[in-house]
């Protein structure tokens, strides 16, 4: 085993670590993947395996067809990978830049999900993060690639790296799995905000374009340490 690859499985248990300590997750649900550099593969959560019982030898290893790697040293647990490596799989093969793929069903962001319904881009960190509206994607089953491709068919050619799969949950991509995370971060923050904000009262007035335009590309271009 690669030492990429151990670092790899490294760094993914940790992040699911992060993902509870984030409110994301409730029990066993949800999962982080990422893509190994250089090869066609991808590690991933093992199905149905609590958080706490977590290590980094028990992050399954999978080809992009969303298949385990039959290998005793590579994926010496036996575990079988996440219900959703192949919409993981899925993206990962139509979106060669992206590294890394968050799912959660966190509360408010999964609220809006049930609603079918986009989050609107009203506040300043939405246009930061995710450059206009948390778009809606459409109802699939899990078990196939279909969820991967309503994903990728929502995301293509729109700058948020979240969607909010309609009746089921978000989904986040990143250039790493921590960006993929990030984002997932922000995206139940903004959730949250905005249904507090609409509590108030309705309507809510999007940012125009142009703001949004100013504000996505100050926070990609000049934000934090360059």
């Amino acid at each position: 085993m690669s030492a990429d690859l151990e670092e790899l499985r490294l760094t993914l248990c940790g992040l699911h670590a992060d993902m509870v300590a984030a409110g994301l997750v409730a029990w066993t649900s949800g999962n982080i993947s990422a893509r190994v550099p250089g090869e066609d593969l991808m590690v991933i959560k093992p199905s149905g395996v609590s958080y706490a019982e977590l290590t980094p030898d028990s992050m399954v290893v999978c080809d992009l067809d969303g298949h385990a790697i039959a290998d005793p040293v590579v994926n010496a647990r036996g575990y079988r990978p996440s219900s959703d490596t192949a919409t993981h799989a899925y993206v990962y093969r139509q979106m060669p830049g992206v590294g890394g793929v968050v799912h959660t069903h966190s509360g408010y962001a999964t609220a809006w999900a049930a609603r079918g319904e986009a989050i609107p881009c009203v506040i300043t960190a939405m246009a930061d993060e995710f450059g206009g509206e948390i778009p809606v994607g459409p109802f699939a089953l899990i078990g196939s690639d279909e969820i991967g491709r309503g994903i990728v068919q929502t995301l293509s050619g729109h700058r948020s790296p979240a969607v909010l799969m309609s009746r089921h949950g978000v989904f986040t991509i990143g250039g790493t799995a921590h960006d993929a995370l990030k984002a997932a971060v922000m995206c139940e923050d903004a959730a949250r905000t905005v249904h507090l904000a609409r509590a108030f009262g309705e309507p809510l007035t999007p940012l125009t374009q142009a703001q949004i335009d100013a504000l996505h590309r100050r926070y990609q271009q000049e934000y934090g340490q360059r």
